[in-house]
């Protein structure tokens, strides 16, 4: 009953096995490698995007950090959602490796056209004094496990292009949000107006492997002296590319984000069932529930893992409602989701 999160998950055995066969003779490293050629070659064909430039980081941390340097100067500031991963979850990393700050976009996990030409507008108002605009970063599935339409993220692609900025594109659950829409790699992404975008493997069956895909090529060397600055270009990077490579093996990737999605969903109609609050109507893997404090002392007793979002687990009210943040991966099973929902019966 390990609900905590999709990164606690095991790695797709297709995907180990592709690092198995990689681990053998000499490869050429930081890039050079043979399999990394066909990945870039896959993530091209399969974005539409054949003059991309892709590279693979380990952590999501480092593609959206690099990815956003390459597109904000240390004079400007990055705009975001207030509750965005690069601002709550990444110990200023963004800020870090671009030198600018971020600005925060408010209404909570999803950005509204409005809201975000408001922000906008309110910088670059100073002259020399004040942070200059620069790039817009959206999170797709958002931090509340909820997903931007393609509408929607055209509303907000379209804002930016008033105002000359390019955005950026947090994937790190890229596939959960896609196969739910049902839609192209191209059509979440550079159709919609997105310039760069954080392609995400480790929540969804690889073991740790990023790809950062810049649809500007011009940005290709900036982005590897970037990624060598900031240590994070790996010397044996065949390991990378062979996750990467497994990863994209027969559309992997779209199987095991469907089967998280699948998973989320069983368990949705349970708790629905019995009498959960949504917090956030929830469209992938993330689910933000309220149940009575009871259930939760009884599941925890159980030995069931998630996070306890608001609210304490000890109190004297059993039947205060407290928000859990439950999240499915694909290796969860129907049998450990019913047991789970069982103890919503005691």
């Amino acid at each position: 009953m390990y609900f905590a999160s999709d990164n606690a998950g095991a790695a797709h055995p297709q995907v180990m096995q592709h690092v198995t066969d990689a681990n053998t003779g000499f490869a050429l490293p930081y890039g050079a490698d043979p399999i990394m050629e066909g990945v870039r070659a896959k993530i091209r064909e399969v974005f539409e995007a054949h003059q991309a430039a892709v590279y693979l980081v380990a952590t999501g941390t480092a593609a959206n950090s690099l990815a956003l340097a390459c597109y904000c100067a240390p004079w400007q500031t990055t705009f975001c959602s207030e509750v965005a991963h690069v601002h709550e979850d990444e110990c200023n990393a963004p800020e870090f490796f671009s030198g600018a700050k971020l600005t925060l976009v408010r209404g909570g996990d999803k950005m509204t056209a409005d809201a975000l030409e408001t922000a906008i507008r309110s910088e670059n108002t100073r002259g020399v004094h004040g942070p200059q605009r620069g790039p817009v970063s959206i999170t797709q599935v958002t931090e509340r496990g909820r997903i931007y339409s393609l509408e929607e993220l055209r509303a907000l692609t379209d804002v930016a292009a008033r105002y000359a900025l390019p955005v950026h594109l947090d994937g790190a659950r890229f596939a959960n949000a896609m196969v739910a829409l049902e839609c192209t790699p191209a059509e979440m992404t550079w159709k919609a107006g997105v310039d760069v975008v954080s392609f995400g493997g480790t929540k969804n069956g690889c073991l740790g492997v990023e790809a950062v895909i810049l649809f500007d090529p011009d940005k290709a060397w900036e982005f590897e002296l970037r990624r060598k600055r900031g240590a994070h270009l790996f010397s044996k990077h065949r390991y990378l590319s062979a996750q990467m490579a497994g990863y994209l093996e027969n559309d992997l990737w779209l199987d095991t984000a469907r089967q998280a999605n699948a998973n989320a969903a069983h368990l949705i109609a349970g708790l629905r069932s019995a009498g959960a609050e949504f917090v956030h109507e929830p469209q992938a893997n993330m689910i933000f529930a309220a149940f009575p404090r009871r259930i939760h002392r009884a599941l925890h007793n159980a030995g069931a893992v998630y996070y306890i979002w608001s609210g304490e687990l000890e109190g004297d009210d059993p039947e205060e409602m407290l928000e859990a943040r439950l999240v499915c991966d694909w290796s969860v099973t129907t049998a450990q989701i019913d047991t789970f929902l069982g103890h919503f019966d005691q």
